[in-house]
């Protein structure tokens, strides 16, 4: 039978459509059939995509946050459902990503009984999320979920969590919803923007960091035209190297692990460095130790859209709260009257950091990930998780476009293939690439199912060396010797193999000459209709670009 018109879980559904919510990544779970049964009737209008894992779902969700701007929705049962997921509510907080997790939730009449897969989801969300909270009163549905649209998607971004207890999902959910949510975005002072402006006249070695979410694809661009006009360089924050064509005569490389040391010099030596959007945490700070708190105090303007993340590590000369993409807008209009040679300096450093290196195997990771820069189209979506793959494709790979990174700060090993198959449902007219490694890649791989499922024909490319390498790199080297490895040899599937069993294509690599062939025939294969995957087999010996297992050791 059909549930009435106006029940709860029916507002909830309603209220996704008015905000232009238009995927919903999910595992099914007995505790919100009501949500299900109400997304049956607006197939034309919400895309379900039915997931493996809850892990997988979440970092769907997440990517489509990223990519969309939009909140990005996962849906799954109760107790273990939602602690799976939970890995993807980590990121998008890390990484400032609007969220929302919707928890199928036990009967609020039988709450702390210790029901079957009870959990307090304000508890254990509580310092994940924005906001976690539990629907209580079925006649504040809308009400509760425009506050997590609104939350998700106002000052800092990131992710909210609803739990929905099964018994009120039917009764009458309330008023419908009036209009989308429209976030409050701060804008600059003009006092402080005038003071930026006096600065900038006045710096010799000025440095643009550009990071966080939400920036639209117009600000990101005229930031870039500004920039490249003055003549003054800009640094991607850790992951986000999209933000600013990494091709733009100024762009100087991006601040993340194994930075360009001369970056690293030039944001030293820099006497104004305007952070727009960048928290400067960890990472990019080099584990925070670019900075020194009396230079930024003289040197740093930070502007962000969260008040909290201001003066939180490293004390500003100046500080302005404001949206990333309206911030940016403002400093295109500064005209300091001068222009810097800097740009064209960084850009060259960064160009000769991105060439390739060699290597000792037969299989050149650097020469591989730099080939995609001539195989792909600009507007290709690349992805990855976490490992020491990824800084192979981090330095050698440069993003044409906006929108076209899909990386974890949080460094969630498992992220990137379920990022790629958001990516294709996105965006199904461009190419997504995913670079996984055989540890990264296993973690979700059962996605490929989905994949297949849902026709989301991606490529990922499998960096197998057989070991989790970036614990084996440190591994090595505090505890150097072949006889102190621990934990970290993995044994592997036939990965061509394990792709077929699923449907999809697959392709083994043993050699830098082979991989243009292999790629172009997965490629192939995803243009035609199946999801495809590289096996690249390469040596744990060349743990990382320009270090090796046997030079860690000592030999």
């Amino acid at each position: 039978m059909s549930q009435p018109p106006n029940t709860a879980a029916r507002r909830l559904v309603e209220t996704l459509i008015v905000n232009g919510i238009d995927k919903v990544f999910c595992v099914p779970g007995e505790s919100y059939l009501a949500v299900l049964d109400a997304l049956a009737d607006v197939r034309d209008r919400i895309q379900v995509i039915t997931c493996r894992h809850e892990a997988g779902a979440a970092n769907m969700a997440e990517a489509y946050g990223k990519l969309t701007g939009r909140p990005g929705v996962c849906m799954v049962t109760r107790g273990p459902g939602a602690t799976h997921a939970s890995i993807g509510v980590h990121t998008a907080h890390q990484d400032s990503t609007p969220m929302i997790l919707f928890v199928g939730q036990i009967a609020l009449k039988d709450r702390g009984r210790g029901a079957f897969q009870e959990v307090d989801y304000r508890e254990v969300f509580g310092g994940l999320a924005k906001w976690a909270t539990e629907l209580e009163s079925p006649d504040r549905t809308v009400e509760i979920v425009e506050r997590g649209i609104a939350t998700a998607l106002q000052g800092r971004r990131g992710p909210v969590v609803i739990a929905l207890p099964e018994d009120i999902l039917e009764e009458d959910g309330g008023p419908a919803p009036a209009g989308p949510v429209v976030p409050a975005r701060a804008a600059l002072d003009p006092a402080l923007l005038a003071d930026i402006g006096a600065r900038l006249a006045r710096a010799e070695r000025p440095l643009i960091v550009v990071g966080g979410s939400g920036w639209s694809i117009e600000a990101a661009h005229a930031l870039a035209d500004w920039a490249e006009r003055l003549g003054v360089p800009v640094s991607g924050s850790f992951r986000r190297k999209d933000i600013i064509a990494n091709d733009r005569p100024n762009y100087a490389g991006d601040l993340g692990l194994g930075c360009n040391p001369k970056l690293i010099a030039r944001a030293r030596a820099a006497d104004l460095i305007i952070a727009v959007g960048a928290r400067l945490g960890e990472n990019p700070t080099q584990g925070y130790t670019l900075f020194d708190r009396d230079h930024t105090a003289k040197v740093l303007v930070h502007l962000h859209p969260g008040a909290e993340e201001l003066h939180r590590v490293w004390p500003a000369a100046l500080a302005g709260v404001a949206d990333n993409s309206l911030a940016a807008l403002a400093l295109t209009t500064l005209e300091p009257g001068r222009t810097w040679t800097e740009g064209a300096d960084a850009h060259a450093d960064y160009i000769a950091f991105s060439t390739p290196v060699a290597v000792t195997g037969a299989v050149n990771l650097s020469e591989c990930m730099a080939h995609l820069n001539t195989a792909l189209p600009a507007d290709a979506v690349i992805t990855n998780g976490a490992g020491n793959f990824a800084a192979w494709l981090h330095r050698f790979y440069r993003h044409r476009a906006c929108r076209t990174q899909l990386a974890p700060t949080s460094g969630a090993m498992g992220y990137g293939f379920p990022a790629a198959l958001a990516a294709k449902a996105v965006h199904p007219e461009r190419e997504a690439v995913c670079v996984a490694g055989d540890g990264d890649f296993l973690m979700t791989a059962q996605e490929l199912a989905t994949a297949v499922q849902h026709g989301l024909n991606v490529v990922v490319i499998v960096v197998d060396n057989g070991t989790y390498g970036t614990i084996r790199m440190h591994q090595e080297t505090h505890y150097p010797g072949q006889a102190r490895v621990m934990a970290t040899d993995l044994t592997n599937p036939d990965f061509v193999r394990y792709a077929e069993a699923f449907g999809a294509f697959g392709v083994r690599c043993e050699t830098t000459g082979d991989f243009p062939a292999a790629l172009d025939a997965a490629r192939d294969a995803a243009r035609g209709g199946r999801p495809a995957l590289v096996h690249l087999i390469t040596s744990a010996e060349d743990i990382a670009p320009g270090r090796t297992l046997t030079a860690l050791r000592g030999g």
